[in-house]
């Protein structure tokens, strides 16, 4: 049951368009991550394919029927919220058959179902207790069997996962991922934490100010960006972004910092270089030969990342082994190693080959 998107915008009559031409094809059976940071968009357009929100321009069509005007009832999809959406007065097994019950689904089916969906995530032994007696995953469960008894083939969710804790974000992912692939579900999850795309989608779809950056698989989001926001949204911590210009041949001088050398020549005389954190090099230096000093270090177990401001301006990071022995404001020097992305002066992805980079002398 594939959902197709097609110049979809919408335009509040009091400002701009907050969906702006968006375009898309979501493949049946398909994992669908919409992200972008918070005032994107991407729960309006989860709203708009739902039809609790109009459309202003473009079609949408689920399994090839143009759905633009019909209600969210007749779109046969379920939706899972931040907010879990539960009644308070209805015990667990009572939620998860409200929708079976209100569509005066057989007795017997309304049964099956709802202790199908409740064993498929472990809440069997709390169908007779209230939402407030459970914890806020056991309450995001409740919304998924709710979702999973529905017949629906299609089931939208709205950064479910924001409410929980780290550690259960972790679990919750896990026993997404795993019912969706265990019911063939059409998913399309909307989220702003790109670790949630990252780790569950076949496709990301990356919003940001209401446009679509790039549609891709996390493999091709990650390695080959469309522009610098997408780069930058991806990533912990973020890719490193310096400005650099060509010196000669396949020579480039990154921030007046350090120099790489490219394996084939680039167009542009002036651009912007990515660095992963962990594609950076750092050692100990004495001040004249330094073109950085640390500003802070932090420990996260098996590694440390290190901030530090480059001498001609500008902030890095830098993912190095825990044992090794960085302080602040020590002088060090950096360079990159063989793997940088190039962009223009407009942010745009520049196709470049991998590097080998060298140190200023």
């Amino acid at each position: 049951m594939s959902t197709i998107l097609k110049n979809v915008s919408k335009q509040y009559d009091e400002g701009g368009k907050v969906i702006d031409n968006i375009s898309a094809e979501i493949k049946t059976g398909e994992f669908f991550v919409i992200v972008g940071p918070s005032g994107c968009g991407k729960s309006t357009l989860l709203r708009m394919i739902a039809g609790l929100t109009e459309i202003s321009d473009g079609t949408i069509k689920i399994e090839d029927r143009v759905v633009n005007d019909l209600p969210p009832k007749d779109r046969n999809l379920t939706m899972v919220f931040q907010s879990y959406a539960l009644f308070p007065f209805l015990s667990v097994w009572d939620n998860v058959a409200f929708g079976l019950k209100a569509r005066k689904n057989d007795a017997a089916e309304v049964n099956q179902r709802v202790d199908d969906a409740l064993r498929m995530v472990n809440l069997d032994e709390f169908r007779d207790r209230k939402p407030r007696e459970l914890s806020g995953g056991q309450r995001q469960r409740v919304a998924l069997a709710r979702a999973v008894a529905s017949d629906a083939k299609i089931c939208l969710m709205d950064e479910p996962l924001s409410n929980l804790d780290a550690q259960l974000r972790i679990k919750m992912r896990q026993e997404i991922y795993a019912l969706q692939r265990k019911l063939g579900l059409t998913l399309i999850y909307v989220t702003h934490d790109q670790v949630e795309a990252m780790t569950m989608a076949d496709h990301i779809m990356v919003l940001n100010e209401s446009k679509i950056q790039q549609v891709g698989t996390p493999e091709e989001i990650y390695n080959n960006p469309a522009n610098e926001f997408v780069a930058s949204f991806f990533g912990v911590p973020p890719i490193n972004i310096l400005p650099a210009k060509k010196l000669s041949g396949n020579t480039v001088q990154v921030n007046n910092d350090f120099e790489i050398e490219l394996d084939q020549e680039i167009a542009q005389s002036d651009f912007r270089i990515g660095v992963r954190p962990n594609e950076m090099t750092v050692a100990k230096s004495d001040e004249l030969h330094a073109n950085a000093t640390i500003k802070a270090v932090e420990f996260l177990g098996d590694e440390k990342i290190v901030h530090a401001k480059l001498s001609h301006g500008g902030n890095i990071s830098i993912i190095v082994s825990s044992e090794t022995d960085f302080e602040p404001y020590e002088n060090i020097e950096v360079s990159s190693s063989n793997n940088v992305l190039l962009f223009d002066l407009n942010g745009k992805s520049i196709e470049a080959k991998k590097t080998e980079a060298v140190a200023n002398a």
